[in-house]
């Protein structure tokens, strides 16, 4: 039952829509309005908020690492802790705050990496900077991140149990960005810092 309410617990905090929340609060436009209607720190930053967008990614980020910390703070061991940070991204994917319609999980799926281990974020980060710069496609930048984050997971940890979880969520995040995948085959996929325009999916 203990574990139950963990993930629970990881689950409604991970389903905070902070981009929606601090939309809200600086009087900014609903980012399910405008560009790809992700309620994502990316999208937010296409209303030409930086700030907004910068809050976005923090609190998106925080939510992840703050679920594996506490299960760790528990006491749960670092598979329970794995699969907290998995409730929280599919609290932010799923959230029951928005009707089950949540963000693409980038910037949580980060601070879950960070709450596991600290190497595994940095390396993942590094791939999305390195993606995101030479490309300005935020969705390849997030793909690539994926693909690294089990990968070294298996450098840094070595074949545990908590690394299949973070297969998974790459797994998840990597189908969450199938409309992304699409756009960028067409050649029509928004680049980062690009204007607001309609809503694409």
């Amino acid at each position: 039952m203990s574990l139950i309410a963990l993930l629970l617990g990881a689950y409604l905090l991970g389903s905070i829509p902070f981009a929606v929340v601090t939309s809200k609060l600086l009087g900014l436009e609903d980012p399910r309005r405008y560009g790809s209607g992700n309620p994502g720190a990316t999208n937010v930053l296409r209303s030409g908020n930086k700030g907004a967008a910068a809050l976005t990614l923090i609190g998106d980020c925080l939510k992840g690492w703050l679920a594996v910390w506490a299960a760790t703070r528990l006491g749960f061991g670092p598979l329970e802790a794995a699969l907290a940070g998995l409730a929280a991204f599919l609290g932010h994917v799923f959230t029951i705050f928005l009707r089950f319609n949540g963000g693409k999980g980038v910037a949580t799926a980060l601070g879950v990496l960070a709450g596991v281990d600290g190497r595994i974020a940095i390396l993942c980060a590094l791939v999305w900077l390195a993606v995101a710069f030479t490309t300005r496609y935020s969705s390849a930048a997030a793909l690539s991140a994926a693909v690294a984050a089990p990968v070294a997971g298996l450098i840094f940890l070595g074949p545990q149990a908590s690394v299949l979880v973070l297969a998974v969520m790459a797994a998840l995040l990597i189908w969450r960005h199938a409309a992304n995948i699409q756009r960028l085959r067409d050649g029509t996929e928004g680049r980062i810092g690009g204007s607001k325009k309609p809503k694409a999916d």
